[in-house]
């Protein structure tokens, strides 16, 4: 088995599930600690900022650790928009908080009209018909159109809530455009972790639950991958694809470091 110099980790359903704790993430993130290998939390919610979920997992989940070792959609995002559009351009966005922060923190401008350079689109739960029909006309009007994840459902307690991707497809239908997806399986999240890390693709190795996500996003992008059944994707599902992972485990339990 290779040894890998850098981990991308996804979170839910990988490190923990919502609020429930997975005693092997602890023990897994501990094993890198101990070993001295550099890891990076690699997420699609572009709701919480690096913090808060760096807030979350040292708290709640007992795995100290800090915002430098998280990126978010929302980061992957905003990166993405500043290799394709000046600083101070003009973003109309659907999101919350994550969201904001990151392309405020990148030089962006962020107006609530659709003279706009782009859309950026994310999950957000105040959602109003007057901010889609704003990001319809911006689009229709010239703007483009970002995705930070198209991930269906989000999910909670009380069951699978709508994701992103239900506000997405909305806007989809009502202006015939497909967006830029910056998310896994997509490649910009990627390469922006990549680049975060300053590390080499066949230094890397990306761990999952969701074989959609993030085992897709490894291998579209020549990463090696380690799905754990522990959330999404089980082995019955896995063993009908003609593209598997790299690894297959049970728990994280089961990985040597």
């Amino acid at each position: 088995m290779k040894k890998y110099n850098t981990y991308f980790i996804d979170l839910d359903g990988t490190i923990y599930q919502g609020k429930i704790k997975y005693p092997s993430g602890k023990r897994f993130i501990q094993r890198l600690q101990k070993a001295n290998i550099p890891y990076l939390f690699v997420t699609n919610n572009s709701t919480k900022t690096p913090d808060e979920v760096a807030e979350n997992l040292t708290n709640n989940h007992d795995i100290q650790t800090n915002a430098n070792q998280v990126y978010t959609s929302a980061m992957a995002t905003a990166d993405y928009l500043s290799t394709i559009l000046p600083v101070n351009s003009k973003i109309y966005m659907i999101g919350e908080v994550g969201l904001k922060n990151a392309l405020l923190a990148s030089g962006f401008q962020i107006e609530n009209n659709s003279h706009v350079d782009a859309v950026v689109v994310g999950l957000d739960r105040q959602i109003t018909y007057d901010k889609l029909a704003t990001a319809t006309l911006a689009i229709q009007s010239g703007a483009k159109f970002i995705a930070t994840n198209t991930d269906t459902n989000l999910p909670t307690e009380s069951g699978m809530m709508p994701g992103a991707g239900a506000l997405i497809s909305a806007l989809e239908v009502s202006t015939h455009t497909k967006p830029t997806v910056i998310a896994k399986p997509e490649s910009p999240i990627m390469e922006g972790a990549l680049s975060v890390m300053n590390v080499n693709k066949a230094d890397v190795i990306m761990v999952g639950d969701n074989y959609q996500t993030d085992i897709l996003a490894g291998i579209n992008n020549n990463i090696d991958t380690l799905l754990v059944y522990s959330g999404v994707s089980t082995p019955d599902q896995i063993s009908k694809l003609d593209k598997k992972p790299t690894y297959e485990i049970n728990s994280l339990d089961d990985w040597s470091i």
